[in-house]
């Protein structure tokens, strides 16, 4: 039987997933990081991206997340994040919408703050897009 340990993914809302895995991938801020059971303790900021669990029994699981903290402990990783959503469960239309209107913010550079807010909402568009593209290249 093969080493396992627990997952907890939570948003600011709610629970997203929780579950005994044998491996988890998330997108920390240095890179990703690939976690297995026994892993050293470890505190990490997490970048919008994809956090993939791959579950004991069943098929890899990819989420959705806009940032937040990656707690891992030997038998226990922890994933907090502001929007955390299961990757089937994104708006690709609207993701699409929100990037084009990101951009057109960050060219028209009316001030430096609207430039910072159109910057953070195009990279959590790209996560989500690049979330949705993982699962379709996984089917």
């Amino acid at each position: 039987m093969p080493m396992t340990m627990h997952v907890d993914i939570v948003s600011a809302e709610k629970e997203i997933y929780s579950g005994t895995v044998t491996q988890v991938y998330a997108p920390a801020e240095l890179g990703e990081v690939g976690v297995m059971p026994r892993h050293a303790p470890m505190l990490s900021t997490l970048k919008a991206g994809v956090v993939r669990v791959i579950p004991l029994e069943g098929e890899e699981q990819a989420f959705y997340v806009s940032g937040g903290i990656l707690e891992i402990q030997p038998h226990v990783v922890t994933i907090l994040s502001d929007t955390a959503l299961r990757a089937a469960d994104i708006d690709e239309a609207a993701a699409l919408e929100a990037k084009t209107r990101a951009e057109a913010t960050m060219k028209e550079k009316a001030s430096e703050m609207d430039y910072a807010k159109a910057k953070s909402e195009l990279i959590e568009a790209v996560a989500q897009i690049e979330a949705l593209k993982k699962i379709r290249k996984k089917k």
